[in-house]
């Protein structure tokens, strides 16, 4: 295999094909975890679809789902979640561009999942948009792209700083300290864009 190859990664689905298809089913109950759950916390089965949403509660049930999800697949894949994750990893050179891609396509296939239990599950009647983000009122679609750039940058920012080799001291709360920025972006944001904080979310829309 040339160089090219090995840059890309090819060389590592060759010969450790075993450890990669675990961390990409590692990847896809992840996600599939995340949006039956944190979407899960946006319905009210109990007033039906009109109900206010409750931010606080919202915010505690995607920052307690990653903080699961990333506490119990960390060791396997890394505990991405989210394809931002993955490019903020790529970038830095902590994965290379073809597992980044297959990380990326199980995130979303179990995203989908995730939706879809969720919808199962959910009374039609209290089922609403299942979780789907959107601009709040009022909202410009300048403003909400800039409120979800800075969700991503901070939370790839605390990503890398809490998985920084440097910093192995870090390692036992990483994923209490990731769970928490994505409860920091919830409490923000859900009333300006829903908090999507992850494309893998978006694409897992239940409808």
């Amino acid at each position: 295999m040339g160089e090219f190859g090995k840059r890309l990664g090819l060389d590592e689905l060759s010969n450790g094909a075993g450890a990669v298809s675990k961390a990409l089913l590692a990847e896809f109950i992840g996600n599939l975890l995340l949006n039956l759950f944190g979407c899960g916390s946006c319905i009210n089965v109990t007033s039906g679809v009109d109900a206010a949403p409750n931010i606080v509660l919202i915010a505690f049930g995607f920052g307690l789902a990653v903080f699961a999800a990333v506490s119990a697949i960390g060791h396997i894949s890394g505990g991405h979640l989210n394809p931002a994750v993955t490019a903020g990893m790529v970038s830095t050179g902590r994965i290379k561009p073809a597992r980044a891609l297959l990380y990326v396509i199980a995130q979303c296939a179990g995203a989908a999942a995730g939706s879809g239990f969720l919808k199962v599950f959910t009374p039609d009647r209290a089922a609403g948009k299942l979780g789907v983000t959107g601009l709040g009122a009022q909202v410009t679609a300048v403003q909400g792209f800039g409120i979800e750039f800075f969700l991503g940058f901070v939370l790839i920012f605390v990503v890398c700083g809490v998985c920084d080799p440097n910093k192995p001291d870090s390692k036992a709360t990483a994923p209490l300290a990731i769970g928490l920025t994505v409860t920091l972006g919830h409490l923000l944001a859900v009333d300006y864009t829903g908090s999507s904080m992850n494309p893998a979310r978006y694409t897992g829309w239940a409808r």
